[in-house]
């Protein structure tokens, strides 16, 4: 059994410059935990793949092709492969969520 402390897991580079720790990766799946402070936000692209986010922690804004909503805590979202997206934490606290991409990319995320 492998079990993975996301608090310990080192941070990624990213060309969003937020807290993006990997959890997890086989050919099958990748898992990331994204960690937003008060007034960080991604970019808005494309991933190839479908990506699930899963809500941990807080309150936050998530956009999906022309669709806007907030979010909170235990939100399931789903986001179709290459539909443009990106996550706004426009709170005065943390927020965390959990991003699944099926299957593991082969190609770059494209920013917009």
């Amino acid at each position: 059994m492998k079990v993975v402390d996301a608090t310990r897991a080192p941070g990624s580079p990213n060309p969003h410059h937020v807290d993006a720790r990997k959890l997890f990766e086989s050919p099958h799946a990748v898992v990331v935990l994204i960690t937003l402070q008060p007034g960080e936000s991604l970019k808005r692209h494309v991933t190839p793949v479908d990506v699930i986010f899963y809500v941990l922690e807080g309150v936050g804004t998530v956009e999906i092709g022309d669709e806007k909503a907030t979010v909170g805590r235990d939100a399931l979202i789903e986001s179709p492969a290459r539909i443009p997206h990106r996550w706004i934490n426009e709170s005065g606290s943390v927020f965390r969520v959990l991003v699944v991409k099926v299957p593991k990319p082969t190609e770059e995320t494209k920013l917009l």
